[in-house]
């Protein structure tokens, strides 16, 4: 007998297992290495997430220049919020469009939607080389529209997996889809770093690449297989602007559905905090210039890509909670580690690299925390609510994000360079923010540990 707190108590003590509809059909599918719609699915949201993380890390450090030390930190914030306050208000509904409507569908139409935003997103940076007092207002209100594409594009993305794959290739298939989403998260975050300095005085040549970028991502969304309305008549009620009283109903009687919905939360907070927290420390710790600290961004997701593939790889057709707590306990150390890096008396090369070398290895263990998460809130869901649940997951891990966007601005006023401690004379780094962020997952490392479930 134990008197420590376990907060697997949320989580059923019976193992079941969770299975994928219409097993009879789904069982004439190509293996997926020979799938075009699997290729397909792949391309695409690799390419929308190359875009949406290339556009907002331009962002992010355009206002690191307009506000320097003193208030890039906010003016980050109020860019992370906007574009996080866009899921907040359409998850919900775009969940439930999800199961209305073929998840097809609005896959296609979301990617339409994005070369028009990516134009807009143009004429911003076009027009602030012009009139700089526009610039960063339109490019704030182009973040927002982004942000409200990727909500309606989120449910059917994750939604249509399930409907599209055996339940036991998921873990290999969430697995591809998170390591291809870290892999765009690399290369579009690197990439805003360098092409800012290269086309500083035409950035809105940066923004014409999203535009192709774009197109290019709508041509392979056509090689996503058709799939069947989830729910044929699905009444719209206000409820439906947020979670509906049935997925409500669900998530109460499902404890462990919850449970996984309430961590993941928890990871996204994580992650809301971590980006604009890495280009500070790069930015006015380090003092190193906007390459090399998209750079230190782009670290952590190629440790996010990796852990990705070897948790899907490792799952073996089951949904894996032993990797959720293997990388808690990796991310509670490296997060502490690189706290301790703002504390080392090294030379700022030697603290590059040893930071580089930190985040991957925070992003390893990131992924093999997320993917299980991910395949159970898609596999577990009845059939006619799987589109809801996604729904509801993105409108509860973007409240989380939302959340972290004002305790970044709360860690800026405290550690950064105006701080109130460093008016005192007492040294608080940037970096004592992943001190803050280690003890956040403290308590997932220590208490959550549900059984593992079997996938058909």
């Amino acid at each position: 007998m134990t008197d420590r707190f376990d907060i697997s108590a949320v989580v059923d003590a019976s193992p079941r297992t969770v299975s994928s509809p219409h097993p009879s059909r789904l069982d004439d599918l190509p293996r997926l290495a020979r799938d075009p719609a699997f290729h397909g699915m792949t391309a695409t949201q690799f390419l929308g997430a190359f875009n949406d993380n290339l556009f907002k890390q331009l962002v992010l450090l355009i206002c690191l220049d307009l506000g320097g030390a003193a208030r890039g930190g906010f003016l980050q914030m109020v860019a992370q919020g906007l574009f996080a306050i866009a899921f907040v208000l359409f998850s919900g509904f775009a969940g439930f469009l999800s199961d209305l409507t073929s998840k097809r569908t609005i896959v296609v139409l979301a990617k339409v939607a994005e070369i028009a935003i990516m134009l807009l997103g143009m004429g911003a940076l076009f027009l602030g080389a012009v009139e700089p007092a526009w610039m960063l207002p339109g490019l704030l209100a182009v973040l927002f529209l982004m942000g409200t594409q990727s909500a309606f594009f989120g449910p059917s993305k994750y939604g249509i997996l399930p409907e599209m794959f055996r339940g036991r290739d998921l873990p290999r298939v969430n697995g591809m889809v998170q390591m291809t989403t870290f892999a765009a998260i690399i290369f579009g975050t690197a990439l805003a770093g360098y092409a800012k300095e290269w086309f500083q005085a035409d950035l809105w040549v940066v923004s014409a690449m999203c535009v192709g970028i774009a197109v290019l991502g709508t041509a392979t969304s056509l090689w996503v297989r058709k799939t069947p309305v989830a729910h044929t008549g699905l009444r719209f009620r206000l409820s439906s602007l947020a979670i509906n009283a049935q997925t409500w109903n669900m998530l109460r009687s499902d404890r462990p559905l919850f449970g996984v919905l309430l961590i993941s939360a928890v990871f996204w907070f994580v992650g809301g905090v971590m980006l604009p927290a890495v280009n500070e420390f790069g930015r006015f710790q380090l003092h190193v210039g906007d390459g090399r600290t998209s750079l230190l961004a782009s670290c952590m997701g190629v440790g996010i890509a990796i852990g990705c593939a070897v948790a899907g790889k490792a799952s073996h057709e089951r949904v894996s909670f032993r990797l959720v707590h293997l990388g808690a306990w990796g991310m509670v150390a490296t997060l502490a580690a690189m706290a301790g890096l703002g504390l080392a008396p090294l030379s700022v090369a030697a603290l590059e690299w040893l930071a580089r070398l930190d985040l991957m290895l925070a992003g390893f263990f990131a992924g093999l925390f997320v993917v299980p998460l991910q395949v159970f809130m898609q596999a577990r869901p009845p059939e006619d609510q799987k589109g809801r649940m996604i729904g509801a997951m993105n409108l509860i891990n973007w409240i989380g994000i939302v959340l972290a966007a004002g305790f970044f601005g709360l860690c800026t006023w405290a550690f950064g360079e105006q701080a109130a401690l460093a008016r005192a004379g007492v040294d608080a780094p940037v970096s004592w923010t992943f001190a803050v962020l280690a003890l956040v997952l403290l308590p997932v490392a220590l208490f959550y540990h549900p059984r593992e479930e079997s996938l058909e």
